[in-house]
């Protein structure tokens, strides 16, 4: 049986540090670096050490996440495979002649064991056909020991092919859902009104729009993976200056399509808003869009809610001064409120923590759900991945920095494996995809022929844009 593992906010305390740490290799630890059973620091080569399981060793689960998470900052993930397969087989070429089938059975599980966590935790580093090779040769080695052995490595194998094929069918969706949104743009722009509809004629009921908004968010969040955050900042190496550490990294850009996700959703709000040509029609778009953002908020889904606040804050829509009066803005104030960016959005990271309360006690999926608002996410990690060194003045790898990078980033990787408890609507998840949105010339267009120009900059943006 392999070594079970707890599930990931459990294994970071509040602190950042972890507890637990196996310390049987505090004895001889060479080139790493302790304090108060944390470990701080280390050589590069002795922190790969310290990844790789021998015949009384296996390190800690929170260990392989946060240098499988950070060790990317200094090497790509492939020469780290290659590294990690040569020491296992070293190991094996140390051990005692005539002890080959006893080391085998006591290693292999645990080689094994550290495959599936980085297969099923990093996956997208298996897209590299480098990664992949190293992979199969390891898994080749450990299966032939053994038929028990290749069940499960032929199990991991296609646990790991499943799921590249599910990111490059996403990816396909993606590109399909970007084509359709152009050609409908195309359409809009050649016979405006034939196809436009308008949201609250496609869902009039705010609650469910704000679920189906939620379906779309989980999904987004689900597909990006956690080494994602930290390629965003992959820079030279200072101990190695003429490489960096890896051109060719990029095998994903799902966190990129989620900030165009979030753009798209603000450009919506802002277009139905502008779209109608009466007054309390369009006062009618804010108020429902005010209530969806209500259920956003009482859902969880804090990246909605900010979407559709700053597409309400646009100056297209909010230079509406006569549609604003007609609307009853208290709710709207309330949210702005709970989302107001002062002292470091301190309302907000409030509620965050409230909502994150709520779903490690929750009993239900609906209970769990925690979308954080992803620019503020990326933002925090940047600042603490800015804020101190990779390395320190000894050219030791300064792991306490990486212990709050994957503390932050694991809190992500419980939220994003939340079940949506909503049940689909395609209609209204369709349109919600693909219903062309107005640029911002066309918004301002639209918000002057809805209320005409007011000062001398308004009337000769209106005079260009005609």
């Amino acid at each position: 049986k392999m070594p079970q593992t707890p599930p990931f906010a459990a294994v970071f305390d509040s602190s950042g540090y972890n507890r637990n740490l196996y310390q049987s290799k505090e004895d001889n630890c060479g080139g790493l670096y302790y304090h108060d059973n944390n470990l701080l620091s280390g050589s590069l080569e002795a922190l790969i050490q310290h990844l790789v399981p021998n015949v009384d060793y296996y390190p800690d689960r929170t260990y392989i996440f946060t240098f499988l998470l950070s060790s990317r900052l200094f090497m790509h993930p492939y020469e780290l495979m290659a590294k990690v397969c040569h020491l296992c087989i070293e190991q094996r070429r140390l051990s005692e002649p005539g002890l080959d089938k006893n080391w085998m059975q006591k290693i292999a599980p645990k080689i094994l064991q550290l495959l599936t966590e980085w297969t099923e935790t990093f996956p997208y580093d298996f897209r590299d056909e480098r990664m992949m090779r190293n992979l199969k040769e390891l898994a080749q080695r450990i299966a032939s020991g053994d038929e028990m052995y290749r069940k499960n490595v032929h199990q991991l194998l296609q646990n790991l092919i499943r799921k590249l094929a599910a990111v490059s069918q996403y990816e396909e969706v993606l590109a399909k859902i970007d084509a359709t949104s152009t050609d409908r743009l195309m359409v809009l722009k050649t016979k405006p009104q034939s196809i436009q509809r308008d949201i609250i004629t496609v869902c009039n009921d705010p609650y469910v729009l704000a679920q189906q908004l939620t379906h779309i968010e989980l999904e987004r969040l689900n597909y990006i993976g956690p080494e994602e955050f930290i390629q965003a900042f992959v820079q030279k190496d200072p101990l190695n200056n003429d490489k960096s550490c890896y051109g060719d990294q990029k095998k994903t850009r799902n966190l990129e399509a989620y900030v165009e996700w979030f753009n798209r959703l603000s450009y919506l709000v802002a277009t139905e808003i502008c779209m109608p040509v009466k007054k309390k029609n369009r006062a009618r778009v804010i108020e429902y869009f005010i209530d969806v953002a209500r259920e956003c908020f009482n859902i969880g889904n804090f990246n909605s809610l900010m979407a559709i606040i700053s597409g309400m804050n646009m100056s297209p829509v909010s230079r509406l001064k006569k549609t604003w009066a007609k609307v009853k803005t208290a709710k709207f104030y309330i949210l702005e409120h709970q989302m107001d960016p002062s002292s470091n959005f301190y309302n907000y990271r409030t509620a965050l923590r409230g909502a994150t309360q709520r779903s490690l006690t929750a009993h239900s999926n609906r209970e769990k759900i925690v979308i954080p608002f992803f620019s503020l996410l990326i933002k925090d990690i940047y600042f603490l991945n800015e804020g101190c060194a990779n390395r320190l003045p000894n050219g030791h790898v300064n792991f306490e920095k990486f212990w709050e990078l994957a503390k932050q980033v694991s809190e992500f990787m419980t939220w994003k494996q939340v079940e949506c408890p909503f049940e689909r609507d395609w209609k209204i998840l369709q349109y919600l995809l693909t219903v062309p949105v107005f640029s911002d010339d066309a918004l301002y267009l639209a918000s002057y022929e809805s209320e005409s120009p007011e000062n001398h900059v308004e009337k000769d943006r209106w005079k260009t844009l005609r």
